[in-house]
């Protein structure tokens, strides 16, 4: 009996070459760090940015609708810069859909740019987000859970690292104003989003409106808190206008984000 070697399938292994190349381009475009194009945030980060394949956490100042709103415009418009390449999409994972498109549109994050997944618990949440991190070709993750552990957050952190994705854990829901930062976490990044008000205008009108930036924790660097104009419809923040006219002179700051 004479036994007939088998034949590789070249087609096969030619189509997973080509795939593996496509990734690879794909995560090269995205970036290793994304800036927020403000010398005076970017200079002040220990990566001038954020880090493409690392976690970030964010949570609102406070229990109020308004910082909730805020925090969540945050996270959308990061999301957005990372998903401004083409084809770039971005993976949104949560327990209570309770989102409002038009006004992460207003922030840059069009419908077709979001997959969202709904889960009855966190754990089903930290787990879709950790599958969509390993699968390394979304522009960029978001999850929103109660509680995280120090374990899950390593999680998250080694499939963003393995991924080569960038994800925003959203920490919500907060009660009896303890905030949800406050434990132990391996997010290279952790930042409180609040609202503040805005400028008056000299006519009658809603302005663009203001939040407070706060960085509570980064790795390899210091804390640090801003006031600084919402995102625009590019996901872009910029400094009010009285304070970019005092850095602009000193530093030649950039008011806004490329």
């Amino acid at each position: 009996m004479s036994i007939v070697p088998s034949v590789p399938d070249r087609s096969r292994a030619d189509h997973l070459a080509a795939l593996r190349a496509e990734l690879a381009h794909a995560r090269a475009a995205r970036g290793a760090v994304l800036p927020f194009g403000l010398g005076i945030v970017d200079d002040r980060l220990a990566d001038h940015g954020l880090d493409g394949g690392g976690l970030h956490e964010v949570a609102a100042a406070s229990a109020t609708l308004n910082d909730d709103a805020a925090a969540t415009l945050f996270a959308a418009g990061i999301a957005a810069r990372f998903a401004a390449q083409p084809n770039f999409s971005v993976f949104w994972a949560l327990t209570r859909f309770d989102l409002y498109a038009p006004g992460l549109e207003q922030v840059g994050l069009c419908p077709d740019k979001v997959f969202y997944a709904q889960a009855q618990k966190d754990s089903a949440v930290l787990a879709m987000a950790e599958d969509a991190l390993r699968d390394g070709s979304l522009a960029c993750v978001i999850a929103e859970v109660r509680h995280a552990d120090q374990t899950a957050t390593r999680r998250l952190q080694l499939a963003a690292s393995d991924g080569q994705t960038p994800i925003l854990l959203y920490r919500r829901h907060r009660t009896r104003e303890r905030c949800p930062l406050g434990g132990l976490s391996s997010a290279m990044t952790r930042w409180r989003i609040g609202s503040v008000p805005s400028a008056r205008l000299p006519h009658a009108g809603v302005g663009r409106a203001r939040w407070s930036v706060e960085l509570v924790r980064q790795r390899n660097g210091n804390p640090f808190s801003i006031e600084l104009d919402a995102c625009d419809d590019k996901g872009r923040l910029a400094l009010p206008a009285a304070a970019a006219d005092r850095a602009a002179p000193a530093a030649g700051a950039v008011n806004q984000a490329a």
